[in-house]
């Protein structure tokens, strides 16, 4: 959980730029490529981490002034643009908050009563997930995994 807004605006900005490497390793090719038939794909999941920032601060009662098709695209470099649109605008209605008690403002969300701080630590954790998904499905699907919170086996040698 959150106290502090700036906290979350430092660590928004370097986990925003882990998402952006996954992101980046796609290939229009590879947006189909699932574990097994039946579930989600690297696109999928790309999708949903460029959208899912916008559900998680409309609970917060921010609005991010971005354009979003309800859609995936069958592009990897769209994908990756609409992210970087809606990272940039998350970044900004954020740093908008003049107060860290808006950290500890309650709300319900999600079948639960949280505060705002926590509900922002959910948003990091979620975007992580579904980070580590990809990383599976992108080596699966013989594309480069970029090392994360460290090298990968690749980055290693």
């Amino acid at each position: 959980m959150y106290r502090k807004v700036d906290d979350f605006i430092q660590e928004w900005k370097q986990e925003s730029q882990l998402t952006l490497a996954v992101l980046n390793a796609l290939s229009d090719e590879k947006l189909g490529q699932a574990i097994e038939e039946g579930h989600n794909t690297l696109g999928w999941l790309g999708w949903h981490l460029t959208t899912s920032p916008v559900f998680f601060v409309g609970q917060l009662g921010l609005n991010l002034d971005v354009d979003l098709s309800d859609k995936q695209p069958s592009s990897a470099s769209v994908m990756k643009d609409s992210y970087e649109r809606v990272s940039q605008a998350l970044l900004h209605a954020v740093e908008q908050v003049n107060s860290d008690a808006f950290m500890e403002e309650e709300l319900q969300a999600l079948g639960a009563t949280l505060t705002k701080g926590a509900m922002l630590r959910l948003l990091i954790n979620h975007q992580a997930h579904h980070r580590g998904q990809m990383t599976v499905l992108l080596r699966q699907a013989g594309l480069t995994v970029p090392g994360l919170y460290g090298p990968t086996k690749e980055q290693s040698r």
